[in-house]
């Protein structure tokens, strides 16, 4: 894919994603994934969709990896990451909310191998977590770092 350049310098490009820390008596919906031959956990999440808001996304993204419906009640906030192997830099949208029951007439999709409710001792283990992120965005959230939805402005 051509990179677009402004005044020769290539315009730099993050991968934007949106994920929802979804907890219940210290324990965390947490999704399966095997990533490069090996599981891994992580929140469910997924990228930003062209012309998608950051709440339809993080909703559509639940209700396709743990096929449940998703309110976002609050962000813990905002993170970059870059992935070392790839270098590719990811920037992360963490929503808090309430999911619903297992809605049946929902496919999972099939990327996601398992769904789990796990502590965060449990999800601490090394190499578990998909990424770094995992444990940060509950970590603010446990500290307290949660903010008003209304933080967020899309602009069309």
């Amino acid at each position: 894919m051509p990179v677009e350049t402004h005044v020769n310098h290539p315009v730099w490009t993050p991968r934007m994603t949106v994920s929802a820390l979804i907890e219940d008596a210290g324990r965390y919906l947490v999704v399966e994934e095997v990533i490069n031959g090996r599981p891994v956990m992580n929140q469910p999440a997924g990228h930003v969709e062209d012309g998608e808001s950051l709440i339809d996304a993080v909703v559509r993204e639940v209700r396709e990896e743990i096929c449940r419906h998703f309110e976002p009640v609050a962000l813990t906030g905002l993170y970059r990451w870059r992935e070392p192997t790839s270098g590719t830099t990811f920037m992360r949208v963490n929503f808090t909310g309430r999911v619903s029951a297992i809605d049946d007439s929902l496919a999972r999709d099939p990327d996601i191998v398992g769904v789990h409710w796990l502590d965060r001792d449990a999800l601490a283990q090394p190499g578990l977590c998909r990424s770094p992120l995992v444990l940060r965005c509950i970590d603010d959230a446990l500290a307290g770092r949660t903010h008003s939805l209304e933080l967020l402005h899309e602009l069309d």
